[in-house]
């Protein structure tokens, strides 16, 4: 049965590099981002079920790029619609706090509240 996910994802206009963790090759790049889980951008399928020990590299506010590893299950593989790509969507069940700090700095960043609009 298919399952259909509500789940609010924002979406990401420049793309951040998803490491593999141990071999520090790039797997692909991160299309959207929840607190639940992410969309990788990949030029291979992933296999699905799988479970990928990942990494961002994210530039931190001391100027120096900081590292957020976590783990992430791969729930689905398809094709792109730009072909020799894939996307792939993934669910975590623990992300660390550092990911969760990301997700809420980019729904902050990407927020189009009245409080923060000048008229």
């Amino acid at each position: 049965m298919k399952q259909n996910r509500h789940i609010e994802r924002h979406q990401l206009p420049y793309f951040l590099k998803v490491f593999n963790r141990f071999t520090d090759k790039p797997m692909g790049y991160l299309g959207n981002i929840s607190l639940d889980g992410m969309l990788l951008i990949s030029e291979l399928p992933l296999l699905v079920s799988g479970t990928f020990e990942l990494r961002l590299k994210v530039p931190g506010r001391d100027g120096q790029l900081h590292f957020i590893d976590f783990d992430a299950t791969c729930q689905w593989s398809r094709e792109d619609v730009t072909p020799g790509y894939y996307d792939s969507g993934f669910s975590l069940a623990a992300p660390p706090a550092d990911y969760i700090d990301l997700v809420e700095s980019l729904r902050h960043y990407f927020s189009f509240n009245s409080a923060h609009q000048s008229v």
